[in-house]
């Protein structure tokens, strides 16, 4: 019951941080998936490049975070704003799923059906609007999905540079050894993968090609 009184006098920050946290994740997702979707694309047609990029998103993956937002500090005009390092750091991680996912999802489409749109006199570029996003579009939102949870997670972390989110709240609760606080962030952050996830996870089924 104390948890939930600490809620209700504290919903308008709850709130707050709440929303920044969305911020963190929605805009850093997006970034990742402007980068990695293309990346996806190019190395699922151009196999030679398949090792190095994805050899690169994984070392970036086995960076501590907390080390990573340490790297990014002194680098100038990042450093000037924690929202913009912290975002930054959370598309670098999100990078792996969603290239892994759009290469997969590239490679998987039959070749047969290629080969049919290449006799209709389809180009390249039409081959893969109309033929190959289509019927990978929901192998790449699989990955979207994951990376939108791990970011969720990850975002908690980013308070610790002051970029703000729930994470403040697990911070601050462990510096005052108080549950309440630390769930105060901890259970909208679970919250909100779940939600994610289920979300995505609906639109990747109705996506689905029947």
């Amino acid at each position: 019951m104390n948890f939930f009184r600490f809620i209700w006098q504290n919903h308008e920050q709850v709130l707050e941080l709440t929303l920044e946290h969305i911020w963190l994740v929605g805009v850093s997702t997006l970034v990742a998936a402007v980068i990695g979707i293309p990346l996806g694309i190019v190395i699922a047609h151009r196999t030679r490049l398949n090792k190095p990029v994805l050899a690169s998103a994984n070392i970036i993956q086995t960076i501590p975070s907390l080390a990573l937002f340490g790297f990014l500090l002194p680098v100038p005009w990042l450093g000037e704003r924690a929202d913009r390092l912290a975002i930054l750091a959370l598309s670098l991680y999100a990078l792996l799923p969603i290239i892994r996912s759009t290469y997969t999802g590239i490679r998987g489409v039959d070749p047969a059906v290629v080969e049919a749109g290449r006799g209709m006199g389809l180009t390249d570029s039409q081959l893969l609007f109309q033929v190959e996003l289509p019927l990978a579009v929901s192998v790449i939102l699989s990955g979207v999905r994951v990376a939108i949870v791990i970011s969720v997670g990850l975002a908690t972390i980013a308070a610790a540079i002051g970029a703000g989110g729930l994470g403040e709240f697990i911070f601050r609760g462990l510096a005052m050894v108080d549950d309440r606080v630390i769930l105060a962030g901890a259970i909208p952050a679970a919250i909100l993968a779940l939600t994610a996830d289920f979300g995505v996870g609906w639109l990747e089924r109705r996506l689905q090609p029947r």
